[in-house]
């Protein structure tokens, strides 16, 4: 399995030969793209509705239950990145901690799931899309090995299977008290009609 994750770890990322405005436009997927997960919850919860606020809560529950298991395994399972161990090229500075599995592919993935399942279907198709976007570009950048990116989906995957049956008990009160939360800290704009009450 090793052999075969560096095999392809090899075939897709990139050469120090390939033209630098490719390398640039990778680099840019795989740091900034990741910024469109907070942009795209914060837009569901702007919209005001009570299934849009509910489903957001939902998927900030997985992303951060699955974040927390990446926590774990990295505490118990060293998984050296690619530069780590001399493999490939690498094109952006990256701490040199475990790679298994990878965090922004299972935001991605965290979200894209809470998305579909929730029947947002052009919301969690970009959510997907665009985590398919990064985890290629992690690769093509040499911080990951593409089983990371596999990784991640399992650990998204599990992660939503357990907040599922603990948010039909405490879903809605979870977004009742987040709600209420954001109506005091926030009252001044909502009062002033910037933002969905």
């Amino acid at each position: 399995m090793n052999t075969f994750n560096q095999s392809l770890f090899l075939a897709i990322n990139a050469s120090s030969s390939m033209p630098r405005w490719q390398i640039d436009a990778a680099i840019a997927i795989a740091d900034y793209l990741i910024y469109l997960v907070p942009l795209m919850l914060a837009a569901l919860w702007l919209s005001g509705g009570k299934r849009q606020r509910e489903t957001a809560v939902r998927a900030c529950c997985v992303a951060m239950l699955a974040l927390g298991f990446n926590q774990l395994i990295g505490l118990v399972y060293m998984h050296p990145r690619p530069f780590m161990i001399g493999l490939g090229h690498t094109f952006v500075a990256h701490a040199p901690d475990s790679s298994f599995p990878s965090d922004h592919a299972t935001v991605f993935a965290s979200v894209a799931l809470t998305l579909l399942c929730a029947r947002m279907w052009r919301r969690g198709a970009l959510m997907l899309l665009t985590g398919l976007a990064v985890a290629w570009a992690r690769v093509f950048v040499g911080v990951h090995f593409p089983l990371d990116m596999a990784g991640a989906v399992i650990i998204a995957c599990a992660a939503f299977v357990i907040v599922m049956p603990l948010w039909s008990r405490a879903g809605e009160s979870l977004t009742r008290a987040v709600i209420a939360v954001y109506r005091k800290v926030l009252a001044w704009p909502i009062a002033q009609g910037w933002i969905a009450q």
